[in-house]
Order: structure tokens, then C-alpha cells, then sequence
């Protein structure tokens, strides 16, 4: 079971991962909802506070040359964040989207209590409705 713990935290970085498929799988196989649910909510809020950190980290190059943004790019990025501020992050537990919001809090310098509370906000609910599907869902087809 502490297998989703890691899946989770890895699914969270920018690197790929399959954390909801994990925790059905473990849930089919009888582990308790609550331990799945806890151990998925907190890899995966860890995962993207890493990418908090390395958004507040990756700041301080911004005038390098290699730097990914360039100063237009990260105005116009932190207009936008600002308008739409640190609420984005309840959709950091979507694909593909969500892990660059958790990086943007990061750069924009969302602190860390604020940014851990969105981000756990955001991951219990998505751990919760997979668990709640996959009991209406894939419980008959459970083992």
C-alpha cells in the first residue's frame, strides 16, 4: 500500500503517472478507503509542493538566457495569476494543466501554507471521487 504514496508523489511532479489507476487497483483488492484515500492525498499534495519549491527556486534565474519564459512571457503569466490567483490551484489535480499551476505558485511566490492548503484541497477531492466511483463502478467487477 505505501506503493500509492510514492505513485502519487510521482504523478504530481512533472513526471508521468498513473496514481488514480493505482488507488482502484488497491481499492479492488480490499485496502481500507481511508488509508488509500490519506496515502494518495498526501503523496500527491508532496509531489506538487515540490514543484512549489521548484517554481521558487527556478525564479531566481529568470534573466538567464535558457531561462523556458521569456520576461514577456512570465508578465503576461503573472497577470494572469493574479487575476485568477492562488483559487487556480483547485484544478492543480488536473492533467496536464495542474502541475504547471503548482510550479507558477511557486514562481509567483504564493506562500507555502497558503499554496499547501489549495493544493490539499484540490487532491483530497480528486482522491475522493475516484474512490467514489470506483465503488459504484468497479466494484462488480472487483475480484
Amino acid at each position: 500500500m505505501l506503493s500509492l504514496f510514492f505513485v502519487a508523489l510521482v504523478s504530481a511532479t512533472l513526471l508521468p503517472g498513473g496514481s488514480e489507476v493505482w488507488l482502484a487497483r488497491l481499492w479492488c483488492m480490499g485496502e481500507p478507503p481511508l488509508a488509500l484515500w490519506l496515502l494518495a492525498t498526501t503523496g500527491n499534495t508532496l509531489g506538487s509542493m515540490i514543484n512549489v519549491a521548484l517554481g521558487r527556486y527556478a525564479r531566481q534565474f529568470q534573466d538567464r538566457r535558457w531561462f523556458p519564459a521569456s520576461p514577456r512571457s512570465l508578465a503576461r503569466a503573472e497577470g494572469w495569476y493574479h487575476r485568477f490567483g492562488e483559487l487556480s490551484l483547485l484544478i492543480s489535480w488536473a492533467p496536464i494543466i495542474g502541475d504547471p499551476l503548482t510550479v507558477l505558485a511557486g514562481v509567483f511566490r504564493l506562500p507555502w501554507w497558503r499554496a499547501l492548503a489549495w493544493i490539499v484541497i484540490a487532491k483530497g477531492a480528486r482522491y475522493a471521487v475516484v474512490l467514489l466511483l470506483a465503488h459504484y463502478w468497479l466494484a462488480p467487477l472487483c475480484l
